[in-house]
């Protein structure tokens, strides 16, 4: 997992990503967004903020 992926801010799915404590689903939701916002031809600076 890439060292900037804790810069990931905002909600997934209802959740927010910063808020999630488990180490692994918070892992997951970093991707599942990565993944959304790149589907919508976003930005990756949108999501890196």
């Amino acid at each position: 997992m890439n060292t900037r992926a804790e810069l990931l801010k905002g909600k997934v799915r209802g959740v927010q990503v910063e808020t999630i404590e488990d180490p692994l689903m918070r892992k997951v939701r970093w991707l599942d967004k990565l993944v959304d916002e790149l589907a919508e031809d976003g930005p990756l600076e949108k999501v890196l903020r």
